[in-house]
């Protein structure tokens, strides 16, 4: 039975995603993407003229997941910390292969200008969470912020049930003046 188109295309985003993650964005070729998937490479150009393409597709779910996220916290406040980081640890773990291909190779993301898009929302994220931009609660958001970001990339494949607690409670306990 031959493929649908749009299985094809998510077909040829989850390979990349594996491959991306597992070997870095610039060690990956479209033609190992297309040999994996048994399909040509001009089939692989249909969906995606290029590699730049590809990534760019790849990224734009956690843009627009943080998006999102930061339409939801315009009325977050402290009281709503706890909150505000269950979802964005959710959100970076659902984001996880991206983020481990952001260690891998940020000049390919920064190339694409993604690597400045993520930057710029996590700004805004930090900047919302803790309403100031005194140099103090801005450090506090980013660690906790970063923290939970870094979790999610160095416990690979680990369950997120089996380090969420801790996770959570350490990004509170940086979110703390003092």
């Amino acid at each position: 039975m031959p493929r649908r188109n749009t299985d094809t295309r998510e077909e040829i985003r989850a390979v990349a995603r594996e491959l991306f993650a597992a070997n870095g964005f610039e060690q990956t070729s479209l033609r190992q993407i297309a040999e994996r998937l048994d399909i040509t490479k001009a089939a692989l150009y249909y969906h995606f003229p290029s590699k730049d393409d590809l990534l760019a597709d790849l990224a734009q779910p956690m843009i627009d997941d943080l998006d999102a996220f930061l339409a939801d916290m315009a009325d977050a406040g402290p009281a709503d910390a706890l909150d505000v980081v269950e979802r964005y640890l959710a959100l970076c773990h659902r984001n996880r292969s991206l983020l481990q291909g952001m260690l891998r190779d940020p000049a390919a993301l920064a190339r694409l200008d993604v690597l400045t898009a993520l930057l710029y929302r996590r700004l805004e994220i930090d900047r919302a969470l803790v309403g100031s931009d005194r140099p103090a609660d801005r450090v506090r958001a980013i660690i906790a912020f970063g923290g939970l970001q870094d979790c999610v990339v160095l416990m690979g494949d680990e369950p997120l049930s089996s380090y969420r607690d801790a996770a959570l409670a350490s990004a509170l306990r940086a979110l703390q003046p003092g």
